[in-house]
């Protein structure tokens, strides 16, 4: 196929060109004249889904553009009334009408014969979403919707003060690299007393949450909202208790590679003990790593390092950069986190991001950019519902690009010495995140278990679970008040759950497609490409086998995975100045 990241909005031909969404009343009549329409063979079928295809795009692109703005600006209130109009007054309106629409299509006598090899993975989300569908559930699904972004609004205000300078959260974690210790154990500190200053408002927030999405799923006929999650998210290829195997497998064959990696640092820095502020830190007279400047310069140099890729991944950059469809850098007022947001009709996705100058935001950059390359494959295909890929391939775009840009570093680091850091560095993430991910899927399939939870039940039952994915190495003597409550600062228990165990997933895929890389740069990303370029138009485990990748996450394979990136980091301090042959492993 062509590349071309020259994309155009899809033409309407449906939809007048100048229709804007603006209240349900001018909505309404399309979504009566397809579910109205006769359709009497298999052409006037395809012909009515193209149709309601248009219809979706349009107003999917609309309610992104206003979750957008207002996740840009959480302190205009203007922003925020006008994603809560629509999900409390436009989108109650549309789910009854997807309904009837869904059932319209699978019960249609001509859906037998549309091409079962083009239109299976999407006739099964249809199906599902029939089975999901209750009257019940939608006002309080609207509600979610709009509690689920109140996160970002207090989150958003979060700020502390170091040297005499406000900084929001994410500024002031590069103070966790300083060399000055305790200037690192001040500002780690103050942010955890600055989260803490919030977590009766975090509590209640999540406990309403979780009230109204048990209540979603009881009346859905679940016993709980895990099992309600899992069929909405997809989830056809694996079950819960493969989640479970999957801590395991982290518990026994990564956590003793992240005890080694702390011991390391721990004698790298000349420390008694690793205390929570010194796993970014350098030592003394190492000046932590600044690979740009401001937002602009962290474009730019992302942009070269994918041109040496493939120089259509930089066309995407820089065609997004042309629409403005990009916000990097963090301020007070913009809510936290970082997402690449698919825009159904103009093509090009949306990055949003909290960029104050660490390597940390090198790593998001290439990742949303991995994501938003995943949008331009995927903006020709067919129908709106083509594009729904599943969310394990969807990581696997942006974390394989993670490590594939990693080679092209040197456009962030012009010292050989700094290069050989920053490689070291993300490939300590590669494996130090398992814990993390792991920590944060367990503790939501705990909450949603058991709904009726108290607060200290929460807090015990996080604690333990934090516990068994914590290392050894590192001393939290004196933080358990602290410690309680982490689990507020990811937003995704808030805004996306159980989205996270596909970090995971991906995660394996990414290595996978890395070791294919250092075999094969070629072949490594044609398979990337033509696994992204699918869609959603074939399972999950179809999708990986594209990417030439094995879709498994037992024990035995995440330590081959293990084994294999514990040789490249020891390859790469083979070559660093600074650190003896040993190195951190």
């Amino acid at each position: 196929m062509e590349l071309t990241a020259d994309i155009k909005k899809l033409p309407r031909h449906y939809l007048p060109a100048d229709f804007v969404v603006k209240e349900w009343q001018s909505l309404q009549p399309h979504f009566a004249e397809l579910l109205e329409r006769p359709i009497e063979n298999r052409q006037q079928l395809e012909a009515w889904l193209k149709d309601l295809s248009e219809l979706e795009a349009v107003v999917n692109e609309d309610a992104c553009w206003r979750q957008i703005r207002m996740t840009c600006d959480t302190e205009d209130k203007s922003l925020e009334e006008a994603f809560n109009y629509f999900m409390l007054e436009i989108q109650p309106q549309l789910q009854p009408y997807a309904d009837k629409l869904n059932r319209k299509l699978v019960e249609s006598p001509f859906a037998t014969e549309l091409d079962q090899a083009k239109y299976f993975t999407f006739l099964r989300n249809v199906r599902k979403n029939i089975d999901l569908f209750r009257e019940a559930n939608i006002p309080l699904q609207a509600a979610l919707n709009v509690d689920a972004q109140k996160f970002g609004s207090i989150a958003g205000k979060m700020t502390v003060e170091v040297n005499g300078k406000e900084f929001t959260l994410q500024q002031a974690a590069r103070f966790l690299e300083d060399p000055d210790r305790s200037l690192r154990e001040s500002v780690y500190r103050k942010i955890a007393n600055r989260r803490l200053q919030d977590k009766e408002e975090l509590n209640q927030l999540y406990s309403d949450l979780l009230q109204k999405r048990h209540q979603v799923a009881v009346n859905a006929g679940f016993a709980n909202y895990r099992d309600y999650r899992f069929l909405e998210l997809g989830r056809f290829d694996y079950t819960k208790e493969d989640c479970f195997q999957f801590h395991d497998a982290v518990k026994l064959h990564v956590m003793p590679l992240v005890d080694q990696l702390y011991a390391a640092k721990r004698k790298k820095l000349g420390v008694d003990k690793l205390r929570p502020w010194d796993v970014e830190a350098e030592p003394e007279g190492i000046q932590p790593l600044r690979p740009f400047k401001d937002g602009e310069e962290l474009l730019q140099k992302t942009i070269a390092c994918f041109n040496r890729l493939k120089p259509f991944f930089a066309d995407c950059l820089r065609k997004m950069k042309e629409m403005g469809h990009l916000d990097l850098e963090s301020r007070k007022g913009k809510a936290p986190g970082g997402y690449n947001c698919p825009l159904a009709e103009s093509g090009a996705p949306f990055i949003f991001m909290n960029a104050a100058g660490q390597l940390d935001d090198v790593t998001t950059m290439v990742h949303e950019g991995g994501h938003a390359i995943h949008s331009f494959l995927t903006h020709s295909l067919e129908l709106h519902g083509f594009k729904e890929y599943p969310t394990e391939i969807a990581e696997v775009a942006s974390m394989s690009m993670e490590l594939f840009s990693m080679h092209y570093w040197d456009e962030f680091f012009n010292s050989p010495e700094e290069l050989t850091r920053a490689k070291e560095q993300q490939l300590e993430r590669v494996i130090t995140i398992f814990p993390w991910i792991a920590t944060i899927d367990k503790f939501q399939h705990w909450v949603y278990e058991n709904p009726t939870h108290t607060l200290e039940e929460r807090a015990e039952s996080w604690v333990r679970i934090q516990d068994e994915f914590t290392s050894k190495e590192i001393d939290i003597t004196g933080l358990e008040d602290i410690r309680r409550y982490t689990w507020q600062r990811q937003l995704h228990l808030f805004e996306v759950p159980f989205y996270y165990i596909e970090y995971g997933i991906a995660q394996l895929g990414a290595i996978g497609l890395w070791q294919q890389y250092k075999n094969d740069k070629v072949q490594a990303i044609t398979n990337y490409i033509s696994a992204l370029s699918m869609g959603g138009m074939q399972k999950l485990p179809e999708l990986f086998e594209r990417a030439g990748l094995k879709f498994d996450f037992s024990p035995a394979y995440i330590s081959g995975l293990m084994k294999f990136v514990k040789e490249e980091m020891e390859k790469n301090l083979k070559v660093s100045k600074k650190y003896p042959e040993s190195g951190m492993i």
